[in-house]
């Protein structure tokens, strides 16, 4: 208890803004306190040690060395985050008669659309009036505007770029753990002169977010884009969100929110993940899920506006509001997943149910389960995963909101070709859909060789079923027909692109799956309707690695100091047995068996690995 009240009491000097400027942030290596414009010296080349990185509208001073973590990867995420949250402040600011332009907007007096009303209380009509509403332009400060959190900053890059890109801003509050990461930042928005508007602080996040919420004084939004898991700050971002607010975050432990450590996955996320084909989907899903779980315990629940799946992380943004009715229904909105281990099937049971009676609802829990003891197609057992957020992903219609903007301000981001296709993938996305299959599995699963995705997709639309693709994967299904639909359609092939059945083994699913003739009979000549408008356009959906060894980077080290390339470490840790390096001090140091009989010839000298050196010279 003591130690709660010390850290209430260190963190309660950090307080909102007042109504006019944001407190500036502490002087720093010469920055100058007010930030107004950059301090003596700030625009000649950076010191030793320190380059320059150049993103979007933001420059900024960089150490060489590895004490401060720098993805230029994560560019096409920070181009995403800037076009979210301005489409967001038109939605928060446009009742409050404040109008967000962006370059270019002005001459053509036209922006994306006026948000609709929802219903829910979010959006009220903009106050009447002679007087003119007010203008909210990017790298300015607009009064009664939104108030940002980026809890993990590093060099203030991403907040840099909120105070010079997306207009409607308050005050950005830029955090890090890290005294080396604050002072950088610092320099960083001194160099930017983006001082009236970004303050740099350090601070433990959580705490932060706490100290925020005992204040009463929460943040519009809130990004956290941490080295990892986010799990450990999900709990304090829920509560420290405004009403409505957004909530950005990304996922970087693919590999546990994947399927390859469920038992982690669950310990951080309250989930099992799956190893399937739908990985990136389910991925996605859980995040949200552990989401709305933790926002239930305050009664809150949240409302995704967009998930992303790209590179080798997940990005969710979510808004978060307040209503002990809309929690009741969220034991609804989750599910668990049954997926067979040798066909791949899914199907999916709801942790609950709300039926209508009149006016109102009643809660109550789900009947299942939907599958039986072992696969009806294949024989095989199935594994348990979930729960995860079953209802969509996105909101069509902000999504749409986003891609009006682009179009109304091009050459914006530089990644605004990648944002353009993959948004539009989006929209055609089957939202009442979760999870999807692959064609590379399906005919791999029945050893097949692999229809065209057009014949595919014409097949399921003749059958009178909707089919979609997915962001998540390029090869992805997303139908609402059954999976008996589906074997069928891949029997239906097989018929006219047979297969070696004395090859299968009587037990195996290709041989089960084949042994029931189709009750479906498919046609596979091609629609019109069947290839998607994004892929008509030719839009840039699934791009490659620009370059080798395309992902994660080290994570910084305190004190600085270069960590190992991928190359280094690979040449380390892989090929162990196969190839040999002749770096001596990679062998081992303890003798070998031959030193403990005795009878080695390298003597004192010898150690556990010592194949085609010469023998040492014998011992007195």
């Amino acid at each position: 208890m003591r130690g709660a009240v010390r850290a209430a009491a260190a963190f309660s000097t950090f307080r909102r803004a007042s109504p006019g400027p944001p407190r500036a942030p502490p002087a720093m290596d010469g920055v100058s306190p007010n930030g107004s414009g950059p301090p003596p010296g700030a625009g000649d080349p950076p010191g030793a040690g320190e380059t320059l990185i150049s993103e979007g509208r933001a420059t900024i001073l960089f150490p060489s060395a590895n004490e401060v973590f720098y993805n230029p990867v994560q560019g096409f995420n920070r181009d995403l985050t800037c076009a979210i949250m301005t489409e967001f402040a038109r939605l928060q600011l446009q009742p409050k008669g404040i109008r967000v332009v962006l370059p270019g907007e002005e001459k053509m007096g036209t922006g994306s659309p006026q948000p609709p009303e929802d219903g829910d209380g979010d959006t009220t009509p903009a106050p009447d009036g002679p007087e003119a509403p007010r203008t909210a332009k990017p790298g300015e400060v607009c009064e009664g505007g939104l108030r940002v959190l980026e809890a993990l900053a590093a060099s203030g890059l991403r907040s840099i770029r909120f105070a010079k890109e997306v207009p409607g801003l308050r005050a950005v509050v830029a955090n890090d753990f890290s005294a080396r990461a604050v002072e950088l930042m610092s320099r960083n928005v001194a160099f930017n002169g983006v001082g009236d508007l970004v303050a740099p602080h350090m601070a433990d996040a959580r705490m932060l977010m706490y100290q925020c919420k005992v204040d009463r004084e929460p943040f519009d939004v809130i990004d956290l884009d941490p080295y990892g898991s986010p799990a450990p700050f999900l709990d304090a971002a829920v509560q420290a969100v405004s009403e409505g607010g957004l909530l950005c975050v990304t996922c970087t432990d693919m590999g546990v929110m994947a399927g390859n450590s469920a038992e982690t996955c669950y310990s951080k996320y309250g989930a099992v993940s799956l190893k399937g084909k739908f990985c990136h989907e389910m991925a996605l899903r859980i995040i949200l899920h552990s989401l709305d779980s933790r926002a239930n315990c305050y009664q809150r629940f949240i409302m995704p506006l967009l998930s992303v799946s790209a590179d080798f992380y997940i990005r969710v943004f979510v808004r978060v509001f307040t209503g002990q009715a809309k929690v009741k229904a969220s034991a609804s909105k989750q599910a668990l997943v049954y997926h067979c281990v040798g066909c791949g099937t899914h199907h999916l049971q709801r942790l609950g149910k709300v039926t209508s009676h009149g006016t109102g609802f009643k809660y109550g829990a789900a009947t299942g389960p939907p599958v039986g003891p072992t696969c009806e197609f294949c024989q095989q057992r199935h594994q348990l995963g979930g729960p995860m957020w079953a209802e969509p992903l996105h909101d069509p219609a902000f999504v749409e909101r986003v891609l009006a903007a682009l179009e109304s301000s091009p050459g914006r981001f530089q990644t605004e070709e990648r944002m353009r296709g993959m948004l539009s993938v989006i929209t055609e996305e089957l939202s009442d859909v979760p999870l999807y299959y692959t064609l590379d599995s399906l005919s791999s699963t029945i050893h097949c060789n692999t229809p065209s995705l057009l014949q595919f997709r014409s097949a399921l639309l003749h059958a009178g079923y909707r089919v979609s693709l997915s962001h998540a994967c390029k090869n992805a299904v997303k139908t609402d027909a059954p999976p008996a639909v589906l074997w069928d359609i891949m029997r239906c092939w097989t018929k006219i692109h047979p297969v070696k059945r004395e090859r299968l083994a009587e037990t195996s699913p290709a041989a089960r799956i084949l042994s029931v003739e189709p009750a479906l009979q498919a046609s596979f000549v091609l629609r019109d309707d069947a290839n998607p408008s994004s892929r008509k356009r030719g839009l840039k959906r699934f791009p490659e690695n620009p370059e080798a060894f395309w992902g994660p980077k080290a994570r910084a080290k305190a004190g600085g100091g270069i960590s190992p390339s991928l190359q280094e470490k690979r040449k380390r840790h892989q090929n162990k047995r196969t190839e040999r390096t002749d770096d001596s001090t990679s062998l081992k140091n303890f003798p070998c068996k031959r030193f403990k009989e005795g009878n080695c010839s390298l003597g004192t000298q010898c150690r556990y690995a010592h194949e085609g050196e010469a023998p040492a010279a014998p011992q007195p």
